[in-house]
């Protein structure tokens, strides 16, 4: 997909800013700016820019307005506002502004969306398994569960009709492990994502910001992934 016209800012530089002008780099992508107050930006760098947003919860929550109404195209990987998801969908739509979100840009976390959603149904379909969820992230992550633990979760239960708990626990400075078991009387499956750096989300977020050159509206990262593996 062509990228040679693509400009970035990255609205958060901490650990995953700093990671993902990294991966701007390798790919040759314009980073125009890093900010920790992305509503500084000059509305006319924003217009033709695509915004990549690793903050906070309540940063995002403050400034989804201001990327909606300046920026070309949202890339959004920040979790913790499920709550208001389809007030920030509709006033993106509202704007038409395209958004892309995800709970996990990393891609071998999407493709254990996509897995974990076809052996769910299978073990729906001849019964007899139990599902729970395991996730463990470094000490400094601010939500759990996890954003991804509750995709997972809820892709799972609506694969299997079923309710999957989950556990949470933050140790040291873990990249990120998901687990998912299926538990039956006679055996025991598991898929499990073990992330081993960072790398991994912002590639997978820098991906999402060229993808949004060719689409518009908004969408869910493994959506897209899924459709683009058809």
């Amino acid at each position: 997909m062509e990228q040679n016209n693509l400009k970035v800012i990255i609205s958060g530089y901490g650990r995953m800013g700093h990671m993902v002008e990294a991966c701007l780099k390798k790919r040759g992508i314009e980073c125009a700016a890093c900010s920790d107050d992305i509503t500084a930006t000059p509305r006319e760098l924003a217009a033709e820019c695509v915004c990549i947003d690793f903050t906070v919860p309540d940063a995002f929550r403050d400034n989804y307005k201001f990327l909606a109404e300046n920026f070309k195209a949202v890339v959004v990987g920040t979790t913790g506002w499920d709550d208001i998801r389809q007030d920030v969908v509709s006033y993106f739509e509202k704007c038409g502004t395209t958004m892309i979100y995800s709970s996990n840009y990393s891609i071998g976390v999407n493709i254990l969306f996509a897995t974990a959603e076809f052996i769910s149904r299978m073990a729906a379909r001849f019964g007899g398994y139990t599902t729970a969820i395991e996730e463990t992230h470094h000490i400094h992550k601010l939500d759990a569960p996890s954003g991804t633990a509750k995709t997972l979760a809820s892709i799972v239960d609506g694969a299997a009709g079923c309710t999957t708990p989950i556990q949470s626990f933050r140790i040291g400075e873990v990249a990120g492990i998901h687990t998912l078991n299926l538990t039956g009387g006679a055996d025991r499956l598991t898929l499990t994502h073990e992330a081993f750096s960072r790398e991994g989300f912002a590639a997978g977020a820098v991906e999402a910001a060229v993808m949004t050159q060719g689409i518009s509206g908004v969408h869910e990262f493994k959506e897209l992934i899924l459709n683009t593996a058809e």
